[in-house]
């Protein structure tokens, strides 16, 4: 780990991670970067879109390429994308790099989260709610084994969630 001038967020999708990595740089005064955001702006398309052409696959490597190319700046937060942990080379460049925050959250509470969520490819089927089910349990070692800290998203208001990771990031420099 590289202190704490680089804050990586990882989870499943609707957990949080955008919405308090903002929140986080925004106090911390360090940029925010959503690697999703990142992927649609370099191509020009939404993620759902480069799913429908490139498949998963294709879609993971241009994630890889962000990761590696992002995780070397300074006085960042990032937004990782849910599955971003299933390559091997972006767990290393995570947890060799920075501070890594999973953010959990009960299934329901994601569940409800994203029922009305349309740009969630993986999401568009049949049975989302177990789908969801299903990749939150695949991915679940895979974020514990890089992570610093683990913490819940749906126990406590937004606020608090800041107020406990500035703490722990305090402990670190301290």
């Amino acid at each position: 780990m590289s202190g704490s001038n680089r804050i990586f967020f990882v989870g499943p999708m609707g957990v949080g991670k955008t919405t308090i990595g903002l929140r986080l740089a925004q106090l911390l005064n360090y940029d925010f970067i959503d690697t999703d955001a990142v992927i649609e702006r370099k191509t020009g398309v939404k993620i759902d879109r480069i799913f429908e052409i490139e498949g998963e696959s294709g879609f993971r490597k241009r994630e890889e390429a962000v990761i590696e190319e992002i995780s070397k700046h300074d006085k960042i937060v990032v937004a990782t994308g849910g599955g971003s942990i299933l390559s091997k080379k972006n767990r290393n460049a995570l947890s060799e790099r920075g501070l890594v925050l999973y953010l959990t959250s009960q299934l329901d509470t994601l569940f409800d989260r994203l029922k009305a969520d349309k740009s969630r490819p993986l999401l568009q089927v049949e049975n989302p709610q177990a789908k969801l089910s299903e990749i939150v349990l695949e991915r679940d070692s895979l974020y514990r084994d890089i992570a610093n800290y683990v913490i819940p998203t749906d126990t406590q208001p937004i606020h608090q969630i800041i107020q406990t990771i500035s703490k722990k990031i305090n402990a670190i420099e301290n």
